[in-house]
C-alpha cells in the first residue's frame, strides 16, 4: 500500500512540474536574449509624451507606434500583450521605414476578437493574423484584461507566429506576389500596395499604439538573434 501511494505521490509531482514547465514560456531569460527596447527604453525609437513603461508594462496614450532602435533580419521576438475592450493594434515587422510604414512591412495582429467590432472583422483582421494577408488557425486568444504571449520567428522570407504557445500562423512571404489578392483568393487592403514577396527583410521591429480608440498593453518583450 505504502509502495503505490509513493508511486502515485511521484507521478502526481512529476505531471505538476510538466504543467508547470509548458506554462513558463522558456524564451526570456535564457543565453542570447535581450530586451528589444533595452533597460528603461534606450534602444527604442519613441515619443516619450505617449508611450510609458510603468512598472515594466508598456503602453501609449496615442495611435503612434514605438520602434527599436536596431535593424534585424532573422530572429525570434517573445513578448506579452494585455487588450482592452476593442483594442485593434499589432506588432511590426521588417519595417524599413517608421514613419510610413504600414506597406513597408509586415503586420502580427493583435486585436480584441471579442469585441462587436473585431469578432465580425474579416479573419485577416483579427489577432494572429498576418494583417490583411493570412488569418490565425487553431487560436485560443484570453479575453481583455488577461495576459496572451506572442512568440514570433522570422528566418529569410518565412514567419511563424505562436499564440500562448500554440503555432497559430506561418507564412512564406515568397507566396504573396501580389498587391490586390492572396493566395487564398481574398482581397488586400489597398493601403498594402507592396506585395509581400517584395518586401525587404532588414528593418525595425514596431509595436502600435492605441489604435481605434482602446488602449494595449505590453510586457517582456525579448529577442534573440539568429
Amino acid at each position: 500500500m505504502k509502495t503505490a501511494f509513493y508511486l502515485f505521490f511521484i507521478l502526481c509531482y512529476f505531471n505538476s512540474n510538466i504543467v508547470n514547465a509548458q506554462n513558463n514560456y522558456p524564451n526570456t531569460h535564457k543565453k542570447g536574449w535581450k530586451a528589444l527596447f533595452g533597460k528603461n527604453l534606450e534602444s527604442a525609437q519613441y515619443d516619450p509624451a505617449i508611450w510609458k513603461d510603468s512598472t515594466g508594462v508598456l503602453t501609449a496614450a496615442k495611435d503612434e507606434s514605438i520602434w527599436s532602435k536596431d535593424m534585424y533580419d532573422n530572429f525570434i521576438l517573445d513578448l506579452d500583450f494585455q487588450t482592452a475592450d476593442g483594442t485593434n493594434s499589432g506588432v511590426i515587422v521588417h519595417a524599413t521605414e517608421t514613419k510610413e510604414w504600414i506597406p513597408h512591412s509586415v503586420e502580427i495582429q493583435i486585436a480584441d476578437d471579442y469585441s462587436k467590432a473585431w469578432s465580425k472583422a474579416e479573419a485577416s483582421w483579427q489577432c494572429g493574423a498576418i494583417f490583411g494577408h493570412k488569418p490565425a488557425t487553431n487560436k485560443d486568444l484570453k479575453r481583455p484584461g488577461e495576459w496572451n504571449h506572442y512568440t514570433i520567428t522570422c528566418v529569410g522570407k518565412n514567419i511563424k507566429i505562436e499564440l500562448n504557445g500554440t503555432l497559430v500562423n506561418e507564412c512564406n512571404m515568397d507566396d504573396f506576389t501580389s498587391s490586390k489578392i492572396n493566395p487564398d483568393g481574398t482581397k488586400i487592403p489597398g493601403w498594402l500596395y507592396n506585395p509581400m514577396s517584395t518586401l525587404a527583410l532588414h528593418g525595425y521591429i514596431g509595436l502600435q499604439g492605441k489604435h481605434a480608440g482602446a488602449p494595449i498593453y505590453f510586457k517582456n518583450i525579448m529577442i534573440k538573434t539568429l
